[in-house]
């Protein structure tokens, strides 16, 4: 049991000036920045209002492929299907144009 708080006194006493460290850096005044600002009026609105048409936009994009597909998919499928085959002689077949 000794061992376990040994291990716990040294771990506290590495985490202390590793902490330091990391509140003094960049990153951590970046942190402390960001925590303390108060976002401005309007500043929430605005981000929803840009997301509601970037939304708006994605959705017009996703229907315009999905339509696509569905010429493209029609167009692959109606040219494996099988063909009529030409009438014999090679000459073209004959339709009754009721003259």
């Amino acid at each position: 049991m000794t061992l376990f708080w040994a291990l716990m006194v040294v771990a506290l006493i590495l985490l202390i000036p590793l902490l330091a460290i990391v509140i003094d850096s960049q990153i951590g005044q970046a942190l402390a920045r960001r925590i303390a600002r108060e976002s401005p009026p309007g500043e929430l609105e605005a981000r929803v209002d840009a997301l509601q048409g970037e939304m708006e936009y994605l959705t017009q994009s996703v229907e315009g492929l999905r339509e696509e597909t569905v010429f493209i998919r029609a167009l692959v499928e109606g040219k494996e299907r099988p063909r009529e085959a030409l009438p014999p002689g090679g000459e073209p077949a004959s339709h009754d144009s009721g003259d």
